[in-house]
């Protein structure tokens, strides 16, 4: 589940925020930076480039807050603007020069999934690594459809991409998920996924991709 999920941001501290006030920029980066940051580093595996976006992300949100007009959760419109920053990253050509340096940066898990139970080390070390080596458009596609919950019309929509593209990066990703982590993962085919319906999907996240936004 999305960690943007209960995700809460008292009205009077947006609206002091949004007048300048700094102890306000404060309490919403603290009540943010952790699921924005995670949400960068499952899209943006490399950790330098993960950090600036972070970085340039919450310099957007605190700078634009004005704008903010209060339709639609607080939690989504910070989640827009970080998912805005990293497509913007991928499409960028900085994006296509250190793609030969992905494996190095897929090594190692991001910090708040390490924890001293083993076992949990292993399984999700390993999710990750998987996760991190997707081709970027996949590892996008698959991260905000099974994880953050958008649609393929919306996902499509923020990669400037047709519907029927988000579905077969979808379906690419699983295959690669299952490859990479066997059935255990509880990742659907192909075919299972064109006669599942929308709201099974939503009642019921991909269990092992899932616990990687708690």
């Amino acid at each position: 589940m999305s960690q943007f999920h209960g995700l809460n941001v008292p009205e009077d501290v947006i609206r002091a925020a949004s007048a300048g006030d700094a102890q306000a920029h404060e309490a919403i980066f603290r009540i943010c930076r952790k699921p924005v940051y995670t949400l960068i580093r499952r899209l943006i595996p490399r950790v330098a480039v993960a950090d600036d976006l972070f970085q340039d992300t919450f310099v957007e949100i605190l700078r634009s807050i004005g704008t903010y007009s209060g339709e639609g959760s607080f939690a989504g419109w910070v989640r827009s603007i970080a998912v805005s920053k990293c497509l913007m990253y991928l499409r960028s050509p900085w994006h296509r020069s250190l793609l030969w340096l992905d494996d190095d940066a897929a090594s190692e898990p991001p910090p708040e999934l390490r924890t001293n139970a083993p076992a949990a080390v292993e399984s999700r070390s390993d999710l990750e690594r998987a996760l991190a080596r997707l081709p970027a458009l996949s590892r996008s596609v698959v991260w905000l459809y099974d994880v953050e919950g958008y649609t393929h019309a919306e996902i499509a929509r923020m990669l400037g991409r047709t519907v029927s593209f988000s579905k077969s990066q979808l379906a690419r990703a699983h295959a690669r998920l299952r490859d990479a982590l066997g059935p255990e993962a509880g990742l659907r085919s192909d075919d299972e996924e064109k006669v599942a319906r929308e709201p099974a999907r939503r009642a019921s996240p991909m269990a092992r991709l899932a616990v990687l936004g708690e």
